[in-house]
């Protein structure tokens, strides 16, 4: 899953992306609002973490606008304005949810971790599929009961196709949403890690979950008996 922080004060802001990053996301990070709202109108992100208080543009000029574009990415806002007020105006702007500063990491990262469900209408924080099973909170894999080990990358492209269920995801589509903005793209690096996953959770002789629609892209489902 991709990120996007948008925050000025640059401890909280690495702070955050290093939390984030050590939790296997993807993470881009802006400390200006007009760089973060091109992050944010050129790119895909799962969750944007939005400062208020930014240079060049403010953090709730930045949600109108991307609101207005029809994006519905969650936004989750961070700010130090605790006010009734503040937090009314930020979530009739539109945003998802309201952190007051200072504030857990470990609430940070479980907000995310909920505005993503939500977002893929992912109630259960534990997807099953055939004998395979994901704990998206712990970022575990178990097929037949048994853990499967993945790299960061390997778990990225599958917690990926596992919140979107049966239906294809172009290889495209797969790039923006678990690489980073400085991340070279190569045209085979998907299929490469597919094929690295399919390894790993058939080991055992298990069914193929990993389905190809050729041209298209990949999809996750039971193969039917």
């Amino acid at each position: 899953m991709r990120i996007l922080v948008i925050e000025d004060y640059l401890p909280i802001l690495e702070n955050v992306v290093a939390s984030l990053t050590e939790e296997g996301y993807a993470v881009d990070a802006s400390a200006t609002g007009d760089e973060g709202l091109w992050y944010a109108e050129n790119h895909n992100y799962d969750v944007i973490i939005l400062d208020l208080m930014l240079p060049t543009i403010n953090g709730i000029t930045i949600l109108s606008k991307i609101r207005k574009n029809g994006d519905n990415t969650p936004v989750i806002i961070i700010s130090a304005r605790d006010s009734v007020e503040a937090r009314v105006d930020g979530l009739n702007a539109g945003a998802d949810d309201y952190l007051i500063k200072p504030f857990s990491l470990r609430e940070l990262i479980a907000r995310v971790k909920s505005q993503t469900r939500k977002h893929y209408n992912q109630k259960a924080k534990v997807f099953t599929m055939d004998s395979l099973r994901i704990d998206f909170d712990a970022k575990r894999v178990f097929r037949d009961e048994k853990e499967i080990i993945l790299t960061k990358r390997e778990y990225g492209i599958l917690e990926y196709l596992a919140h979107r269920p049966g239906e294809v995801v172009s290889r495209m589509d797969v790039w923006n949403h678990v690489y980073q903005e400085n991340e070279d793209y190569a045209s085979n690096a998907i299929d490469v890690y597919v094929g690295y996953l399919r390894k790993k959770l058939n080991k055992e002789g298990q069914a193929n979950l990993i389905q190809t629609r050729r041209g298209q892209g990949y999809y996750l489902e039971a193969p039917s008996s």
